[in-house]
Formats: C-alpha cells, sequence, structure tokens
C-alpha cells in the first residue's frame, strides 16, 4: 500500500463529516491527516488524485474552523492556503482552494476587498484553463459580492444567472447552500414569495445529497422569508424554523450558524416584547466566541446585544 493512502482517505472522511454536518469529527480527521502526510516522492499527488492533497486538506480546514466559530483562525488559513497552492503552481489545486475556503469565508466574513482578490483569481484562473464548474463558481461568487456590496437589484439577476450556471456543470456539492444566498437576496429585493420558491428547492436539493452542514443556516433563512411574506401565523411558524435551526447548530458544533439563528430569534422575540429573553438567548451565544469580532456576524449580534440591553 502507498504509505500517502492512509492519510488521503483520513482527509476523504474528513471532508465528508465536513458536508455531513459532524465538524467536530471533521476537524479532527483533517487535522490528523495533515499531521500525518508525508507528500510522494516518486510521482505528485496531482499525477495520481488531480489535487494537490495538502493544499486540498487546507481548504477544507478553514470551512470547519469558521463554522465552529474561529473566523479569523479560518481566514488566516485560507489565505495561507491561496499562496500555498500558488507555490505549487498546479492551476486546479489554487482553484479548489480559491472556491472552497478563501472566497466564501471572506465574504461571509464581510471582508470584500479579500473577497473581490480572491473571487478575481478564481474567475482568472479558472477561465484561463478552462474548468467549467470552478468558474461557474467564480461568476456565482463575484454575484454575492455584488449583493454583499448592497447592489440586490444588479447582483439577483446575476447570482440567478451564475447558479444556472452552475447547475449545467453537474457539480452540486456547494449548490444548496448557493441557492440558500439566492433565496436570501430575492427577501432583500422584496421578492420574499420567491425566495421561498428557492429555498424550498435549497432544502429539497439538500436532502437529495445530505449536503446537512449549511441545513442550519437554510432553515434560518427560510424562516425570515416567512416573516417578510407575513401572513397567519407567520410569526409562530418563523420562530418554528428558528428554534429547529438553533437545535441543529449547536448539535453541529457550528457555533457561527448559531449565532446567525439567534440573531434572526432574538430579533422575533423582540418585537414580539420579549427583550429579555432575546437578550438571554443571543448574549451568552456572544460570549463564546474568542475571536473575530470585526467580522460582519459578531459586529451586528454586538450592535443587536446593545439594543436589547
Amino acid at each position: 500500500m502507498d504509505p500517502t493512502d492512509k492519510p488521503v482517505g483520513g482527509r476523504m472522511i474528513g471532508t465528508s463529516l465536513h458536508y455531513l454536518g459532524d465538524q467536530t469529527n471533521a476537524r479532527r480527521h483533517i487535522e490528523r491527516m495533515l499531521a500525518d502526510y508525508i507528500p510522494p516522492v516518486r510521482r505528485p499527488d496531482t499525477t495520481r488524485f488531480q489535487f494537490d492533497q495538502r493544499v486540498t486538506a487546507r481548504a477544507t480546514l478553514p470551512r470547519i474552523l469558521e463554522l465552529q466559530g474561529f473566523p479569523d483562525q479560518a481566514m488566516r488559513a485560507a489565505k495561507a492556503n491561496v499562496e500555498d497552492a500558488l507555490a505549487t503552481d498546479h492551476a486546479l489545486s489554487l482553484c479548489n482552494a480559491l472556491a472552497d475556503a478563501a472566497c466564501p469565508i471572506a465574504l461571509r466574513a464581510g471582508d470584500l476587498a479579500a473577497a473581490e482578490r480572491f473571487v478575481t483569481m478564481l474567475v482568472d484562473h479558472s477561465g484561463k484553463h478552462a474548468f467549467a464548474f470552478w468558474h461557474a463558481l467564480g461568476h456565482t461568487f463575484e454575484a454575492i459580492l455584488v449583493i454583499k456590496r448592497g447592489d440586490v437589484v444588479t447582483g439577483v439577476p446575476l447570482l440567478r444567472g451564475a447558479l444556472d450556471e452552475l447547475r449545467q456543470t453537474g457539480f452540486l456539492h456547494s449548490y444548496p447552500g448557493f441557492l440558500g444566498a439566492f433565496a436570501e437576496s430575492l427577501g432583500r429585493a422584496g421578492q420574499a414569495a420567491q425566495g421561498l420558491v428557492a429555498i424550498a428547492e435549497a432544502l429539497a436539493q439538500l436532502e437529495r445529497i445530505e449536503a446537512r452542514w449549511c441545513e442550519a443556516e437554510l432553515l434560518r433563512i427560510k424562516g425570515d422569508l416567512v416573516l417578510q411574506e407575513g401572513g397567519p401565523n407567520s410569526a409562530g411558524a418563523a420562530e418554528d424554523h428558528f428554534v429547529q435551526a438553533l437545535d441543529l447548530a449547536r448539535r453541529q458544533g457550528a457555533l457561527s450558524w448559531e449565532l446567525r439563528v439567534a440573531m434572526s430569534l432574538s430579533r422575533l422575540w423582540d418585537d414580539g416584547g420579549r427583550t429579555k429573553e432575546a437578550l438571554e438567548l443571543l448574549a451568552p451565544i456572544y460570549d463564546r466566541f474568542t475571536e473575530g469580532f470585526e467580522t460582519a456576524d459578531l459586529v451586528a449580534a454586538k450592535t443587536l446585544i446593545d439594543a436589547l440591553r
């Protein structure tokens, strides 16, 4: 047996566990792989596996760290991995490092300057080498960046087109999460009903491919859209979605999703006159973070906590 087989197998297990939503065990497998892995001497990883295996593992680890509530560590690791991928001079590994970690983590952190740099790099490299899947991902991140900068009118149709492009590649492991971002952007554009159609599709796709890692976030978005649409018992239905999402995030060890859900639920409770309960929910979750206080979610959470006091 090739001595690289066992650690590479561990990486695959860790990556699968991450997408299934088991972040604790996913991290254990990925970190063990990185500790034990010795690059092959006779033939490079890129010949046998298409990707540099160390770069690939280091693209998954930041995703896990971010979900577990370590956004600063995640961003540092993602940036370092891009530099390592550039040093390998292997375009496919670089695209993987950018698309799996650097682009989405920068976008969720609200570091839009870094996001623009990474997204531009991904679009350029994937286009140059005709990597259709990674090119579609690049266009998807481009559209999300436009929306993050506040231009929903331009961004929504761009994101719709990018998702059509992504769907045509047949690689759909990231698709439910992107559909969730699309649904949320429709809500921001005042199209809650269309957003609910998109989130229903996202949750159905999630069930088909078992992409549990983003399930709590999709349920949170659904709750927000239910509130935006209004209608009989919309507050009760939204609360049900938020409570389900909160429980799921806790079981998965996804503190970052837990914070987002808690913010949505706290706003709902505050609007219903349950301000004390809202604060008692959100403040302890915020206090569990030890870093990332300049990232978008933590800034928003601190602002909400101050308003509830």
